[in-house]
């Protein structure tokens, strides 16, 4: 399990997965979440809050009100990454 201090973590995280050679599903995923998060952090804080519930609860229904503009493989793919980083959040 990847654990991470705050949003500047889990942002260098989402960069480095292509230097790491993360698949191709792993790279979709967390560039599409980085995205969600961005936005969501942007209207709470700034790159060194901490990973909260708040932010956690915030970004998991901004993904559910976009889902449909993914097809349903994808769905699963972001799915199961957002859950896998839902970890390293305080809930």
């Amino acid at each position: 399990m990847v654990t991470f201090a705050n949003l500047s973590e889990l942002y260098l995280h989402f960069d480095q997965l292509a230097e790491h050679d993360a698949d191709a599903d792993t790279l979709f995923a967390s560039s599409y979440i980085r995205g969600f998060v961005s936005l969501v952090a942007s209207e709470t804080g700034d790159e060194s809050q901490p990973l909260s519930s708040q932010l956690a609860a915030s970004v998991t229904a901004q993904l559910s009100k976009a889902k449909a503009e993914l097809s349903p493989q994808d769905q699963v793919i972001v799915s199961n990454y957002w859950q896998s980083l839902l970890t390293s959040f305080s809930l």
